[in-house]
């Protein structure tokens, strides 16, 4: 898999942090509009209000502008994990779950077309595993909550389990909002989401202790 340049560069005083963060958010937006062919560094310069100077002091061309605009959408998700748990009053493993699927299939409808461009060119636009910071925090997360509830977790792995979570929710999240079936309500899907994840960590194989 083709994988996208690193930034330069992180900001560490916060004249740069609003200066790359401002660089991101018109970035987020050209690309939500333009898709990432349509997106060049001299538009998202003219509309952030910096030189393309600014641009290339942090990302070295336009791939690594957009791979760190997904990690940063991958940050936004754990946000939107640790915010969706913590309002939820459900307990147990399967209110969590719900609650882990609900707060993810609210993210990815904050910018609809956004998401749309990074999973349509996610294979091109995505870090890998071993560099991003955001999905392994993702991983982290879902694998203290499968351990949380232990005692209500088939699957031996956690570890296992949480990769799996990760990719299924993942996938099944991004299917309900981007590409919804006809006729079936939202309420419904999320439902749907939730069952499937419950079904493969309380699975046990026939014959299993």
């Amino acid at each position: 898999m083709q994988t996208a340049a690193k930034p330069r560069k992180t900001p560490r005083q916060a004249r740069s942090q609003v200066t790359v963060e401002a660089i991101l958010e018109t970035t987020a937006r050209v690309l939500g509009q333009r898709g990432y062919a349509g997106t060049n560094t001299n538009r998202v310069a003219e509309l952030a209000g910096v030189s393309v100077g600014s641009i290339y002091q942090y990302f070295p061309n336009k791939t690594a502008l957009v791979a760190a605009l997904h990690e940063r959408h991958v940050r936004q998700l754990n946000e939107e994990i640790e915010r969706g748990l913590a309002a939820s009053r459900e307990t147990g493993l399967a209110g969590q779950v719900r609650a882990l699927v609900g707060a993810l299939v609210a993210a990815h409808r904050l910018e609809p077309e956004l998401h749309r461009v990074l999973e349509r060119e996610f294979p091109f636009l995505e870090l890998p595993y071993a560099e991003s910071e955001a999905s392994q925090a993702m991983h982290a997360r879902i694998c203290a909550l499968l351990a949380a509830h232990r005692d209500e977790v088939a699957v031996a792995d956690l570890e296992l389990a949480g990769h799996m979570v990760l990719n299924m929710i993942e996938s099944l999240v991004h299917a309900a909002v981007l590409e919804p079936p006809p006729g079936i309500a939202p309420a419904r899907l999320e439902g749907a989401i939730a069952d499937a994840l419950l079904g493969y960590l309380s699975y046990r194989p026939a014959g299993a202790a």
